[in-house]
């Protein structure tokens, strides 16, 4: 069997690399983006998240309790129901904004990663954090980018063409019949990011898992073999989650008596 083994970087590698971002910082002042503060904000608190996530992964390793890893993907969820209502420019008033992209990621994430580490991996055992971690939080990070933009498209289209909606559902057609266009529409913005990633992967790009995998002393085939299968299951679990959110959202957007119910979107001041 062949040894696996892996350069490891120091802290001052890591200095050295952000330096880097000295030179986005550079060109906002040159061009007066005055986003360089915004910038170098952003830059700490990523490294600050990522190095206590490390040390927080390192010590749920350890124990290879199922307890631990539920409670930290549970942290996780919570944590991607919350940004998936933060990246909308429209989103629902009250609990709804916050549950329906909760549960939708709950539902979607654990499906998806019961079946690729529990069917398809096969670990021992099942519930080892070192494979469930990693492969719910690529399913988290796709699917809510695009149940976000899905719900965002829905929404906003349905402000902008309230009218023509409205002179459907007076013509008699069903909620779900008027705003079929829409719903089309955002069920396609929200696969799009994934379908495009799909397109560009191999020849264009590297995904991230199969270039850490690489970078570790992973076979590049093997390595190949684990993207594909995170890709897959990425690629369904978006399907599905954006499937299941818009369809929601698309419901709750109307009531029983086949009305548009804008009300019920948050549009904040000045709106």
């Amino acid at each position: 069997m062949t040894q696996i083994s892996y350069v490891a970087l120091s802290y001052w590698d890591l200095a050295l690399a952000a330096t880097l971002i000295l030179i986005n910082g550079g060109l906002s002042i040159a061009f007066r983006l005055g986003i360089e503060r915004t910038l170098f904000i952003a830059a700490a608190r990523m490294a600050i998240q990522l190095m206590a996530i490390g040390f927080v992964l390192k010590f749920i390793f350890a124990q290879t309790s199922p307890w631990w890893t539920a409670a930290l993907a549970l942290v996780m969820i919570l944590v991607a129901g919350y940004e998936s209502r933060a990246r909308q420019e429209t989103p629902f008033k009250g609990w709804i904004a916050y549950g329906l992209g909760t549960a939708t990621l709950l539902f979607v994430g654990t499906i998806a990663t019961i079946f690729g580490v529990g069917v398809l991996i096969g670990p021992d055992p099942w519930y080892a954090p070192r494979y469930i971690i990693p492969v719910l939080g690529m399913m988290l990070g796709n699917t809510l980018t695009g149940i976000s933009l899905g719900l965002d498209s829905l929404t906003t289209a349905a402000r902008r063409e309230r009218p023509a909606i409205e002179a459907r559902i007076a013509l008699g057609a069903t909620r779900f019949v008027a705003l079929s266009q829409i719903i089309r529409r955002a069920l396609r913005t929200g696969m799009m990011p994934i379908v495009n990633a799909m397109a560009a992967s191999g020849i264009v790009a590297l995904p991230g898992m199969m270039t850490g995998q690489i970078l570790s002393g992973v076979d590049p085939v093997e390595a190949t073999k684990y993207q594909l299968m995170i890709m897959f299951l990425i690629a369904g679990g978006t399907a599905l989650g954006v499937f299941l959110a818009v369809l929601g959202g698309a419901r709750y957007l109307s009531d029983e008596r086949h009305r548009l119910r804008l009300d019920r979107l948050d549009l904040g001041q000045g709106d």
